[in-house]
């Protein structure tokens, strides 16, 4: 089973963006969000490759146009699945897994053991 890495909130962190209470959050929306590909492999890599506290799109490398990753990550967050901040002209992200564990016991579990569908 692969190990979901955990790190702290730094204590500089800007304040999160608008996202759903975690008592709002609701199951049908957040497995919408994660029933596209994409979304759900920077879920997944958010939670066990991650090497600051959180990332920006492009450490994620994909070769895509930011407009369509933005629309991506926009999902992510209205849905509840991460919590993104402001730093300067960049948003960052990472999984909101407390928040996710609490509601939906299992569901970052099942994120992190996920293997991608072969090209």
């Amino acid at each position: 089973m692969p190990e979901i890495r955990e790190i702290p909130v730094p204590v500089d962190a800007p304040a999160p963006l608008p996202e759903p209470d975690a008592d709002d959050l609701r199951l049908e929306t957040v497995l919408g969000a994660l029933s596209d590909p994409l979304r759900l492999e920077i879920v997944q890599r958010l939670l066990l490759e991650r090497e600051d506290f959180d990332h920006t799109c492009g450490w994620f490398g994909f070769d895509r146009p930011k407009s369509s990753l933005t629309h991506h990550f926009r999902a992510l967050r209205e849905a509840g699945v991460i919590r993104q901040r402001q730093y300067g002209l960049e948003r960052r992200s990472h999984v909101r897994t407390d928040d996710l564990d609490a509601r939906f016991p299992g569901l970052t579990t099942l994120v992190a053991a996920w293997t991608p569908p072969a090209d």
